[in-house]
């Protein structure tokens, strides 16, 4: 395939690398320092593009290939208040789209397993829950687009929260999410369940950014072809 790469940070470069070394050819490469040449990507030279840049760019970048009639793989967070809108400007171009907050299969084995525990421990008195998560200092939003979709996953399990917040602003009757911002680390989370009597972590760990890339060229190998919105759901639907 003939791949777009917008953004071309820590992860476009590792994109870069694992679609090469796939057999794909890199058509553009766009960053914040070339962005206007995002409108030469249409689909006579591109058969998708993969996004991973900044909240306040990835939505304007989406319906640039959109319009342009390019695939779009977005790997960028933040943005997701303006999701309806984004569906909007799908529908109207026939176009595709796959976002995710994060793109290794194994956060989504994680999220269900999460699923699982707060269904189970919903059901034992004297457990609190809380969410922490762990992320390099480059990245802008926070919570994590991870976090997040781990707290909307795990909320419908846990009758005692009426949703999420940040700690500094967090009633007793909303599930708190934490975050840290550490140089060189690539992604932690972790779900903790605490009594009086004992601690329950369930954690997730990404050792580098290599799933996230082969996740996102899968993705961009899976979905390129067809029209419409789609999730690690989707993916992981092909897959088992």
């Amino acid at each position: 395939m003939r791949i777009a790469i917008i953004g071309y940070g820590k992860m476009g470069k590792e994109i870069e690398l694992h679609a090469t070394h796939n057999g794909h050819v890199i058509s553009h490469v766009i960053d914040f320092d070339n962005i206007n040449e995002i409108k030469k990507i249409n689909s006579s030279n591109t058969d998708v593009a993969i996004e991973f840049t900044s909240p306040s760019s990835a939505v304007k970048n989406i319906i640039s290939c959109f319009e342009n009639k390019v695939p779009i793989i977005c790997g960028t967070t933040g943005w997701y208040s303006e999701l309806d809108n984004v569906k909007n400007f799908c529908s109207k171009h026939n176009g595709t789209l796959f976002y995710s907050s994060n793109f290794s299969i194994g956060v989504y084995f994680y999220i269900e397993i999460a699923k699982y525990a707060s269904k189970i421990l919903n059901e034992l008195s004297g457990y609190n829950v809380k969410i922490e998560e762990t992320h390099h200092t480059q990245k802008l939003d926070s919570p994590s687009g991870t976090a997040i979709s781990l707290a909307n996953n795990i909320l419908p399990f846990l009758q005692k929260y009426k949703g999420w917040k940040k700690p500094d602003n967090c009633a007793h009757n909303y599930l708190p999410i934490s975050s840290k911002r550490i140089d060189d680390t690539t992604g932690i989370h972790a779900l903790i369940f605490e009594s009086d009597a004992d601690i329950i972590e369930i954690k997730h760990t990404a050792k580098n950014r290599k799933i996230f890339a082969k996740g996102a060229v899968l993705a961009a190998e899976t979905f390129y072809n067809k029209k419409g919105i789609f999730t690690m759901s989707d993916l992981y639907n092909t897959i088992v």
